[in-house]
C-alpha cells in the first residue's frame, strides 16, 4: 500500500469510494487516488488522506499511522481543496490532537466534512514548514510546497496524463475563471527548486518534476 518516494516521504493509493464512471468522464478523475505522508521538521504531515475503507488494507493502514504517532505524535493533516477532506474527520476521531488545514476562505465548506482547527491564507508557513501557494480556481484550491523534500502537492488542478506528466484539469472544472488565469495565478511555483510534483489524481512524478509542470501549465 505505501510505496517510500524518499527518506520521510510515501504515497499510498485507494479506490475512491465515491467514484462513478461519470467522474472519469471528460478529462475527469481515475478511480484510484493518492495521499501523502512526510515527516518534515520532526512532525507527521498527512496530504488529503484517504484511509482504505476496511478489510486487511485498512487494518495494515492503522497499525502504520498508530506507529507513526506513537513516535512522532498527532498528526497535521493538510488540505489542497475542499473536496478533498476525505479521511480527515476519522483521522481527528482517532487521534483528537491531530489538526486539519484548509486554506480559510475554503474553510466552511471543508467544515461540513471535518473539522477544521487552523485555516490558513496563502503564504502562511504550515506544520513542517510547508506553504501554500493559490491556484486561481474558485474553489479555493491551493498547491503545498513541502520544501524538505523539495515536493509539491497538488489536488485536483493538474491531474496525472500518463508517465512522468501532468496536465491542467478539464475547462469544466474552471467554472468562473479561466485556464489563463490559473496558469498566471500558479507560475509562482515555477520558481521553487520542484524535484517531486505529488498529484493526488495520476502518478507522482519523479523525474524532471519542473520540466513537467512546466509543460503542463504551458499546454
Amino acid at each position: 500500500m505505501f510505496r517510500k518516494l524518499r527518506k520521510h516521504l510515501w504515497r499510498w493509493e485507494v479506490s475512491h469510494p465515491e467514484w462513478t464512471p461519470e467522474e472519469g468522464a471528460d478529462g475527469g478523475w481515475e478511480p484510484v487516488v493518492a495521499s501523502y505522508a512526510a515527516l518534515s521538521e520532526s512532525q507527521l504531515l498527512l496530504f488529503d488522506p484517504l484511509a482504505p475503507a476496511d478489510g486487511e488494507d485498512a487494518d495494515r493502514f492503522w497499525h502504520a499511522l498508530d506507529g507513526d504517532v506513537e513516535h512522532y505524535g498527532p498528526p497535521a493533516v493538510l488540505l489542497t481543496i475542499f473536496w478533498h477532506t476525505r479521511s480527515a474527520s476519522a483521522i481527528v476521531d482517532r487521534y483528537p490532537d491531530a489538526s486539519v488545514w484548509v486554506h480559510a476562505p475554503a474553510a466552511e465548506r471543508a467544515s461540513e466534512w471535518t473539522r477544521v482547527t487552523h485555516p490558513f491564507e496563502a503564504g502562511d508557513e504550515l506544520p513542517g514548514g510547508v506553504v501554500p501557494y493559490e491556484t486561481g480556481r474558485l474553489s479555493r484550491e491551493v498547491v503545498l510546497w513541502l520544501p524538505t523534500h523539495r515536493a509539491l502537492v497538488v489536488g485536483d488542478v493538474l491531474l496525472g496524463a500518463g508517465t512522468g506528466a501532468a496536465r491542467l484539469c478539464p475547462q469544466a472544472w474552471l467554472s468562473g475563471t479561466t485556464a489563463d488565469e490559473v496558469r498566471a495565478k500558479l507560475a509562482p511555483v515555477l520558481d521553487l527548486p520542484v524535484e517531486l510534483l505529488l498529484l493526488t489524481h495520476g502518478d507522482a512524478i519523479e523525474r524532471d518534476a519542473r520540466a513537467a509542470l512546466a509543460r503542463a501549465l504551458a499546454a
